[in-house]
């Protein structure tokens, strides 16, 4: 008996990838135009922090909102999983064989039992490697850089939209990688787990780590605007950043975090699965950079008027 429905045909990550890139690009473009005549509920949903919504705020959607403090949780999360994914692509790739049952039963289920793979070992490990490296920097991060405002708040939503990146972002990069698949490679070679460095490669891995160590030294620069000069937190009210890159756009953080993705599109350019995740990371970067830049300009009169809001020079 064939069944009418076979979840595991769909590919799950794509399908929330999708629906997060959708949600951005849609309310973002509304924020952009006609904010002033959205309801309470949309603009407070989707502002927060420093960016928060002004005036009277919706009972309901108060009650549906957490310390953005919390962000440091999903990050514990990221790093597990990042570290838990590396394990299992390490363990594969070494032993020579397929990668646990359970694990391709796993992928099977969240990014469809049709997998072909489509990317090598060496890619694989490059793009693990990186996002592994990432995940561990922010969580050191949010627990011992950052400082948190106590009075700014989050929606639950933006919350739990952290462990979806996370979460979805690892599963991608394994879900079409030689050994984690029940189908043989379509158009790669199929001579064992061969590991072959390249000079695109070693480029693109200087250009992550460029942006990965300025992403770091921009929320050093945060960080210290609240800190004296022996390192102890001394105000969390928000002053105006100055260095770096701070010198030519308002979110250096952010647009680097785009850099860091496309580096990874880039390495796992046939992965059909990481082109959402590279939309959706440059959509939310870019609203939320629009809505800080915004912030900036009206609450400091003398913002420097060579700064752009994310890309250097250009927006």
């Amino acid at each position: 008996m064939i069944p009418w429905f076979d979840i595991r045909s769909i590919n799950l990550i794509n399908f929330l990838f999708v629906n997060l890139i959708v949600t951005v690009v849609v309310l973002g473009g509304l924020l952009a135009t006609i904010e002033k005549h959205l309801p309470t509920v949309i603009r407070q949903t989707f502002r927060y922090g420093k960016h928060a919504l002004k005036g009277t705020p919706d009972r309901l959607v108060s009650l549906l909102e957490v310390p953005k403090a919390w962000f440091k949780h999903f990050y514990i999360f990221a790093a597990l999983w990042a570290l838990a994914g590396f394990g299992v692509m390490m363990e594969t790739y070494i032993t020579g064989k397929p990668a646990p049952d359970y694990v391709i039963a796993f992928l099977d289920t969240m990014a469809t039992n049709r997998r072909m793979v489509r990317t090598t070992p060496t890619e694989t490990l490059i793009a693990m490697t990186l996002i592994t490296l990432q995940c561990l920097r922010r969580f050191y991060e949010t627990w011992f850089v950052q400082v948190f405002s106590s009075k700014l708040k989050i929606n639950l939503s933006a919350y739990l939209v952290g462990y979806i990146h996370y979460f979805g972002t690892i599963v991608a990069i394994l879900s079409q990688a030689e050994g984690f698949t029940r189908s043989g490679p379509v158009t790669l070679p199929t001579n064992g787990y061969r590991f072959e460095l390249s000079v695109p490669f070693g480029l693109a891995i200087l250009v992550f780590y460029y942006a990965w160590y300025h992403q770091y030294r921009s929320n050093v620069i945060l960080a210290n605007l609240r800190k004296d000069k022996t390192g102890k937190v001394v105000s969390q009210k928000h002053s105006l950043p100055r260095g770096d890159y701070f010198e030519v756009i308002s979110s250096p953080h952010m647009f680097f975090e785009i850099v860091m993705y496309a580096v990874l599109f880039a390495v796992l350019y046939r992965n059909s699965s990481m082109v959402y995740v590279m939309l959706w990371v440059a959509s939310n970067q870019l609203l939320n950079s629009w809505l800080t830049h915004q912030w900036y300009v009206e609450n400091f009169p003398n913002y420097p008027k060579q700064r752009k809001a994310l890309i250097p020079y250009v927006l």
